[in-house]
């Protein structure tokens, strides 16, 4: 194969590794922005990918797929609000319980499914990508979704930093006391934030049960979902570093592959660790910089939010 084409392939194979983590992690960044700290990122998903599976499998229409995928990921969502934002419980402990609950909850519904393979998205669109030459078959898996994927950093960083409505998100994540005292709803803003998040996490769960490895097997995110949160504390909650973060993990991801196919003596088990020994590294290295993450997180991540005070 020529360089060239190798070259090609390797980009577009990272870019499809990466797009699930865009999808969550640019979900997850915007509702940490508005001072929610949702860590049923990898529930989210599951469900997600379940119910984006069996809404394509029972309707053979990829995009109502899609669509039931991104509404899945924000009913979890809304029950993470419910409990959090409205009756004011505990931020962790409800993420981490909603990522237990999504987990058993997607292996419930999408027992019947289990194995069960469908053609892909790209299929779909192009229904003779089989018959396409090498290159032309790599530029056709580059669908739509990744494109959503890709253009994350650029729309959010743009409504984040460009836009009044973002000034207010961003307002309500620092101080959601001095916001509610200019007369913003802050739980509005939160709430909004969180649904955005879990659209985006359904979604990221659907490209991987829909695009990225077309059939449902249980927890087939295998832990995306809490890379996604360590890419926002990674990129200091700025969408160019979750993005650069989230291109890296995704050329980590297939450089396991890659030195297998290389012929590389070393055990496949370590090469299947090796996106997720990145993640204990980076966040070591994340943890040396106490200041950075101080300065640069939401103030009020976390905090409960109650219109006295």
């Amino acid at each position: 194969m020529p360089d060239g084409f190798v070259l090609l392939a390797l980009l577009v194979a990272t870019l499809r590794a990466a797009a699930p983590l865009l999808l969550a992690g640019f979900g997850e960044l915007v509702a940490e922005r508005s001072g929610v700290l949702n860590l049923g990122v990898e529930g989210m998903m599951l469900v997600g990918a379940a119910a984006g599976f069996i809404a394509t499998v029972a309707t053979g229409q990829v995009l109502l797929g899609l669509m039931v995928a991104a509404l899945a990921g924000m009913l979890m969502a809304l029950l993470f609000g419910l409990l959090t934002l409205t009756l004011g419980a505990n931020q962790v402990a409800c993420g981490l319980a909603l990522t237990i609950f999504g987990t058993g909850l997607s292996a419930l519904i999408g027992l019947p499914w289990q194995g069960t393979p469908i053609p892909g998205l790209a299929s779909v669109i192009w229904p003779g990508l089989d018959a396409a030459g090498p290159v032309a078959q790599q530029l056709m898996l580059l669908d739509p979704l990744l494109g959503l994927a890709l253009l994350l950093p650029v729309l959010v960083g743009f409504f984040l930093y460009r836009t009044r409505s973002g000034l207010i998100l961003r307002a309500v994540g620092e101080s959601h006391e001095v916001a509610h005292a200019l007369g913003y709803g802050v739980l509005r803003v939160r709430y909004a934030a969180v649904l955005f998040g879990g659209a985006m996490a359904g979604l990221a769960g659907a490209y991987l049960s829909l695009v990225y490895t077309p059939m449902w097997t249980e927890n087939m995110v295998a832990g995306r979902g809490w890379i996604a949160l360590a890419l926002v504390v990674f990129s200091a909650w700025k969408p160019v570093w979750l993005a650069i973060g989230a291109l890296f993990f995704g050329f980590v991801t297939i450089a396991q592959f890659q030195a297998g196919a290389l012929g590389l003596d070393v055990s496949p088990h370590l090469l299947s660790m090796l996106p997720y020994l990145a993640t204990v590294v980076v966040l070591v290295l994340i943890s040396r910089d106490e200041t950075r993450r101080k300065l640069n997180a939401p103030a009020a991540l976390g905090k409960p939010f109650t219109a006295a005070g």
